[in-house]
């Protein structure tokens, strides 16, 4: 009995859109080669209702939409909406993307030769990447104008999980063999 009502939580807490009743059902007697009954499992369901509904969960089980689905209690969404912004924070643009690509594997690099790999304008882009901490300013050029150079930061390194920038793919790990320009395929 426990090994069902652990399973049904399971199942409900994998469908991300939820589940009906009917589909539960299912799932269940084909997972556990079992027959269950829609007033058995309506018993199982409002089990798992009381469990959650106890202050010790941040959880609860709410049906919308005729569909079972684990949402956060509404005493949490402060927290829940500032994980949001946070995350929200730290997506970059496919230009950002593209930028940071160049600095990490051309750095340290000025902002021209950036736009001059890039050929457009990247002032905002790079300001964007400054302002997310996965870059930093970390000294001038020698050349007219002394121009900043930018390389990644620690943010970076820890957000894509590197230890040095040498861990950084090869372009030889990305392309593959049979994708090579110039090359007739027999």
């Amino acid at each position: 009995m426990k090994d069902i009502l652990l399973n049904i939580e399971a199942i409900i807490f994998a469908s991300a859109e939820g589940i009906n009743l009917h589909d539960l059902r299912l799932v269940l007697q084909e997972a556990l080669a079992i027959e269950i009954t829609k007033e058995e499992l309506e018993e199982f369901v409002e089990k798992i209702k009381q469990k959650y509904a106890s202050d010790d969960q941040v959880f609860e089980l709410h049906i919308i939409n005729e569909q079972y689905q684990f949402l956060t209690k509404a005493v949490y969404h402060p927290s829940i909406n500032q994980l949001q912004l946070h995350k929200e924070k730290r997506k970059l643009s496919q230009a950002g993307l593209e930028t940071l690509a160049i600095i990490a594997y051309r750095q340290p690099i000025t902002k021209l030769e950036v736009e001059q790999i890039r050929g457009v304008n990247c002032d905002y882009t790079i300001q964007r990447l400054l302002d997310k901490g996965m870059i930093s300013i970390v000294g001038k050029a020698d050349s007219i104008g002394k121009p900043l150079l930018y390389a990644t930061s620690f943010e970076f390194m820890q957000h894509f999980g590197l230890r040095s920038t040498k861990e950084l793919p090869q372009l030889k790990d990305i392309v593959a063999e049979e994708n090579s320009i110039g090359e007739i395929v027999e």
